[in-house]
């Protein structure tokens, strides 16, 4: 009778063994106050009272980075997709006033190769660093049968916290301002139809990038997410900030409306920011609609931030030295019936904003 053995299934326990062990001193490098115990438990132990919360509210988010992984698997380039991963589930925590407090995450793939899965983590744990959170575990899932080749998933899970009564948004109203908060590119959103559009045009990965010369495609879009966490909660701290969206997919007119109450419509001026030249190039090989453009991309503003017309000022200025590129895009006006967007194109955008 033959004698099987899980390696022989395609599930390699060593291999698993050896990530976790490789990893180990990424997560310590996360740590920060609150957190007890390391890697290797069976679950994660945190102590709100030692991050210095008297009476918390826990917030929780959970997300992916989508077929961006597909460029990652493509290129072989799988140091920044993890810090995506961070960045999709923290940048979500911070606009409801929250500080992310620890992270955990979720690799799923059909035969677990060391160096590429400790890349993908380095680049957790630097998103981890970014954010000011602990990774604190996670699930690494040999799976043969559900994905093929090197086909790898993730899924990222962050835990914040905000002091009862300051959590946003708060107070937003008619005659607020508007900042827009510059995006480091695509961000995580829409990739399908990129990876569309590049088919299309018949480009690969390796392809120069039209858009950015002297880099690859893969490169160029594979520019990681922007965290805004440290300048956001800079600012939530200060007293300014009343609001912000988390622009992803939806766009401005999808993401904006979700912080503003009935009654009020945010009114955007297109011709306030420079659109980056990935999504002019988009728009063009694509054929893409301006209205869809807005609707599936971030167009160039990752953040969208609500102060107080008195406050926009001095808000853009902390912004700014906290490293942010920030620029006045709009007003909230009274309207009738449930918040919306209203944003003004000037001829040709987004070619002629960028």
């Amino acid at each position: 009778m033959t004698t099987l053995t899980y390696r022989d299934a395609g599930v390699d326990i060593d291999a698993g063994d050896a990530l976790v062990e490789a990893i180990k001193p990424l997560a310590a490098g996360t740590r920060r106050a609150g957190v007890l115990g390391g890697l290797g438990g069976f679950g994660a132990l945190f102590d709100l009272r030692a991050a210095g919360y008297f009476d918390p509210v826990l917030v929780a988010t959970t997300d992916g980075v989508g077929t961006k992984l597909r460029l990652a698997v493509e290129s072989g380039k799988h140091d920044t997709v993890g810090i995506d991963l961070v960045a999709m589930c923290v940048n979500d925590l911070v606009v409801q006033g929250a500080e992310p407090l620890f992270f955990l995450d979720y690799f799923a793939t059909g035969r677990l190769r060391t160096g590429p899965a400790a890349a993908v983590i380095g680049g957790i744990a630097e998103g981890c660093r970014q954010a000011g959170c602990a990774l604190v575990g996670g699930e690494t899932a040999e799976m043969p049968g559900i994905y093929a080749g090197e086909d790898y998933d993730l899924a990222g899970f962050a835990v914040g916290a905000a002091e009862r009564g300051r959590l946003l948004p708060q107070g937003v109203a008619p005659g607020d301002i508007v900042l827009g908060l510059a995006s480091s590119g695509v961000h995580s959103n829409g990739f399908s139809l990129v990876r569309r559009i590049l088919a299309e045009a018949g480009l690969l990965a390796g392809s120069p990038a039209p858009f950015a010369p002297g880099v690859s495609l893969a490169e160029a879009l594979l520019t990681p997410t922007r965290i805004y966490v440290r300048s956001l909660l800079a600012l939530h701290r200060g007293g300014w900030l009343k609001a912000a969206a988390h622009i992803t997919g939806g766009g401005l007119p999808g993401n904006l409306p979700r912080v503003l109450p009935a009654g009020v419509e945010a009114v955007l001026d297109g011709a306030s920011w420079p659109v980056p030249p990935v999504f002019a190039w988009l728009a063009h090989a694509g054929g893409v609609a301006a209205e869809e453009m807005l609707r599936v991309f971030n167009c160039g503003i990752g953040m969208a931030l609500v102060v107080a017309a008195a406050d926009a000022e001095a808000a853009s200025a902390a912004l700014a030295a906290a490293g942010e590129t920030v620029w006045r895009i709009g007003t909230l006006a009274e309207a009738e019936g449930a918040a919306r967007v209203r944003i003004e194109l000037p001829d040709g955008w987004p070619a002629a904003a960028a």
